[in-house]
């Protein structure tokens, strides 16, 4: 135990001297080559081409897996931190835009597929495990929230009666919209197209419309109506 504290400390010193020391150098100061020279030795895992701009905060990196070209920009922060499965996996060429917050709590994994963009300004929570498939687009302001809080007794502050966790899957080549939320316990099926500001509490069908509070699904996008 000592050990594992011991370790889990250096880690988190090594983090913050690279991150100090680069992390805010700017692209014209060759700032992205300098954080992909160095932070591949931080991480589980670092592919070819990964581009990191300048302001970026990482925490938990023995448990962060970059593909080959993914590219994360301004103010993203991920955090895998708090338990020793936990494990982001950003796959070959995932875009991240600015101001994204993607965390683990406990025993969390977080899985984006290749060629996915996740637009400004979006949050991404744990503990519930959340996988996102190929050829997504995810708008601006969207919420992934992969948890849920207990709150049946009325004599009990809501944040001490503890929270449950079923996760998340958005299959391959999803549309979802500016500002929606997606709840613990959804699945949304491939080539769905979620309305901005939609709010995701069941699961949608593959290749369907879906829009409003809660999310209806509208219209049907199969094979037969696409040819």
């Amino acid at each position: 135990m000592i050990n594992q504290q011991y370790s889990s400390n250096l880690q988190r010193l090594q983090e913050l001297f690279a991150t100090t020391l680069l992390g805010d150098l700017p692209t014209i100061l060759l700032g992205p080559q300098l954080r992909r020279l160095v932070y591949r030795h931080l991480f589980a895992a670092m592919g070819d081409q990964v581009y990191i701009q300048n302001g970026v905060e990482f925490l938990g990196t023995s448990s962060i897996e970059l593909g080959q070209g993914v590219h994360i920009f301004k103010n993203v922060r991920l955090d895998a931190k708090g338990h020793p499965n936990n494990r982001i996996h950003l796959e070959n060429r995932v875009a991240i835009e600015r101001n994204v917050d993607i965390g683990c709590l406990e025993d969390t994994y977080i899985h984006i597929d290749e060629d996915t963009f996740i637009g400004a300004n979006i949050s991404i929570a744990g503990p519930g495990d959340i996988r996102i498939g190929k050829n997504c687009m995810i708008a601006s302001h969207t919420g992934i929230y992969a948890n849920n809080h207990n709150f049946t007794d009325p004599l009990s502050p809501i944040n001490r009666q503890g929270i449950t966790r079923q996760g998340i899957v958005i299959g391959d080549d999803c549309w979802l919209g500016h500002g929606v939320t997606v709840l613990d316990g959804v699945t949304i099926g491939k080539g769905s197209v979620i309305g901005a500001g939609a709010v995701v509490s069941k699961d949608i069908p593959p290749y369907s419309i879906a829009v409003g509070i809660p999310a209806k699904v509208i219209k049907s996008r199969n094979v037969k109506e696409l040819v």
